[in-house]
């Protein structure tokens, strides 16, 4: 899907758990929402802290030029040493000033709009916002390089609505995955499915590529929600075929890992491709590979202090 960056936030508050499909709702504009009282400078002085040249927050260093107009150091090599404004030469003078008032400053996290309560100075808060939990995610998709962004309702309504994908409701799951000519296929990636279950979403990724010189196929699963949240969750996947098997128990990985991340760490289920033809059965010319599997989330057993599982009927 080719597209523009796009932003949706859910216009909703939750979904029930057992719904196999969600409303469409449209996406709003994160500056609608006013910020907490007292605590955001004046449009003067964001105004300016803003960069005219890339329009994002100025850091130390602080440049400007003879005239006083600044801008920040990344875009002092763009505009090769001269201003933007005057097109003066900048040289090295620091607007010490103007650091000096970003020192004093706290502000909330850009992301308050969507929950987020914290106010940091402003030197601290670029940090904690590229880690923040409300920060939207990414699209999961495989196979196109999506750029919607959104939070956890939004991206499953894109998914379901945009990409297609299959959407399923239940913790056990059994696919049934098929290529023609699977020996012709170095890269592929199968159709995304999602699932609900416990009231939160997961996603299953399966695909073809090659791990050093050999040929393989690789199942896993990802959560949509933060990495604290899938630590919560277990999953097992399993394939075989003629007295054979192969299991495999791990944790979900978040969406905030991306998929090439989690593929390039081998963690999930991985099948050397002449092992996959022979639990496809037949001359082994055709992929035909089941793979089963379930979710369960950990529950803390709080008299033995150990995790019991919460196996989904």
């Amino acid at each position: 899907m080719e597209s523009d960056s796009i932003e949706c936030v859910s216009s909703i508050d939750g979904i029930d758990e057992e719904a196999t499909s969600l409303p469409h709702h449209s996406s709003k504009s994160h500056g609608a929402a006013a910020p907490p009282a007292g605590i955001v400078p004046s449009t003067s002085v964001h105004e300016l802290l803003e960069c005219p040249v890339c329009t994002n927050s100025m850091y130390p260093p602080i440049h400007q030029c003879q005239n006083g107009h600044t801008l920040c150091s990344t875009c002092k090599t763009r505009v090769h040493n001269r201003c933007p404004t005057c097109r003066q030469e900048l040289g090295d003078i620091r607007c010490l000033a103007l650091e000096k008032v970003a020192e004093s400053l706290e502000l909330p996290c850009k992301y308050y709009s969507l929950g987020c309560p914290e106010i940091f100075p402003y030197y601290s808060k670029l940090k904690h916002e590229s880690q923040c939990n409300y920060r939207p995610y990414s699209c999961p998709y495989a196979g196109s390089e999506c750029s919607v962004v959104g939070d956890i309702p939004c991206l499953v309504t894109h998914l379901r609505d945009d990409h297609k994908v299959d959407m399923h409701t239940g913790c056990t799951f059994n696919h049934r995955y098929v290529k023609s000519n699977p020996r012709e296929v170095e890269n592929a990636t199968w159709m995304l499915t999602v699932f609900n279950c416990f009231g939160q979403y997961f996603c299953l990724h399966f695909e073809a590529f090659q791990l050093g010189m050999a040929p393989v196929y690789m199942a896993f699963l990802r959560f949509m929600g933060d990495e604290n949240e899938a630590r919560n969750f277990s999953y097992s996947l399993e394939v075989g075929a003629n007295g054979r098997k192969l299991i495999w128990e791990g944790t979900p990985r978040s969406i905030r890992d991306t998929h090439r991340k989690v593929r390039d760490s081998h963690d999930g289920l991985i099948i050397q491709r002449n092992m996959a033809l022979f639990f496809s059965g037949g001359e082994r010319k055709e992929l035909k590979l089941r793979v089963t599997g379930r979710i369960w989330k950990e529950q803390q057993n709080n008299d033995a202090g150990v995790c019991m599982p919460n196996l989904c009927s």
